[in-house]
């Protein structure tokens, strides 16, 4: 059981490598991902934003949490919000309880102050998913999860919200509508063609600008994977 634990609690940590090993080549694409990011539009400061994928286990979930450090580290106050109420990870992620969190504050009228937790990261809290409903969909659609936003942008520089896959549920489209971006995230070698189209397609129907696609796993020149972005 001890040997299972450490086992995970090393995975965990793998998954943090913009913390863990902040000069890595891989922490240093990142960085790149977050400069992108800030002059991806001149006119509006991109404050909330939603990251999806076209299917599951394409790695939206550690590239989200990695881009909520290293913007963390530029010494911006940033809420990491899993919004993956079908398959919650965040809070492994970051090795915290999972009783509690937005679907709790959704059901206490969008008051999400008292169900944020602190983060080992300086600057940076989570907000998990609590415990899975029977309906995602409707729940964040609701006037809780738009109050919800609006009291995190008034506390936060930058809001990250952790989506489900754009393409097996309709969850990223509603959750879209209270973000100034989104980003797309497909595994090289394995998201099929179509599928990053079709992710793309209802992106693009949502009505949030969609700031760019992030390439992930990418073996470059020293086997070591990197993490490429696109507008």
């Amino acid at each position: 059981m001890a040997r299972k634990k450490k086992q995970e609690m090393n995975t965990n940590q793998r998954k943090l490598i913009t913390w863990l090993n902040s000069k890595s080549p891989v922490s240093e694409q990142y960085r790149t991902i977050r400069t992108n990011i800030q002059y991806s539009s001149v006119d509006k400061e991109m404050q909330t934003m939603v990251v999806t994928s076209a299917g599951p286990g394409e790695g939206k979930s550690t590239t989200v949490a990695n881009l909520a450090v290293t913007m963390a580290q530029q010494e911006k106050k940033v809420l990491l919000v899993d919004a993956d109420l079908r398959k919650p990870t965040v809070h492994y992620t970051f090795r915290r309880m999972n009783t509690h969190g937005l679907i709790n504050a959704l059901t206490n009228h969008g008051e999400y102050a008292a169900y944020v937790q602190e983060t080992e990261v300086p600057n940076l809290d989570i907000l998990p998913s609590g415990p899975i409903p029977p309906n995602p969909s409707e729940i964040l659609g609701s006037r809780s999860m738009a109050h919800l936003v609006e009291l995190a942008r008034e506390q936060y520089d930058v809001i990250l919200f952790d989506a489900p896959p754009v393409l097996a549920v309709t969850d990223v489209q509603v959750i879209s509508r209270h973000c100034d971006g989104s980003i797309l995230v497909v595994k090289a070698g394995e998201t099929e063609n179509d599928a990053a189209r079709k992710a793309k397609d209802l992106l693009e129907v949502s009505g949030v600008p969609i700031l760019g696609c992030i390439l992930n796993q990418k073996k470059g020149m020293d086997q070591s994977y990197y993490y490429y972005y696109g507008g």
